[in-house]
């Protein structure tokens, strides 16, 4: 007989966005460095329904934003 609940322990990564990002694109930025500005720029923008669209998507993603202790 099978237990009643049946379950698989997950492990999950937690992707960290360093705020501030980069402003602009520039010649020659990697891949990574693109998706930086990116997600910073999401992060800044001026709708708090983008804001909150996209802090929704974080959670279920598992990214956080961290700002630098400066």
């Amino acid at each position: 007989m099978s237990p009643a609940i049946d379950y698989q322990k997950q492990m999950t990564e937690i992707v960290y966005v360093n705020l501030p990002g980069p402003k602009e694109p520039d010649t020659g930025m990697s891949g990574g460095e693109l998706l930086h500005g990116f997600l910073a720029a999401l992060h800044d923008s001026p709708s708090s329904d983008v804001r909150l669209f996209v802090m929704d998507l974080c959670d279920k993603w598992n990214v956080r934003y961290r700002k630098e202790n400066a």
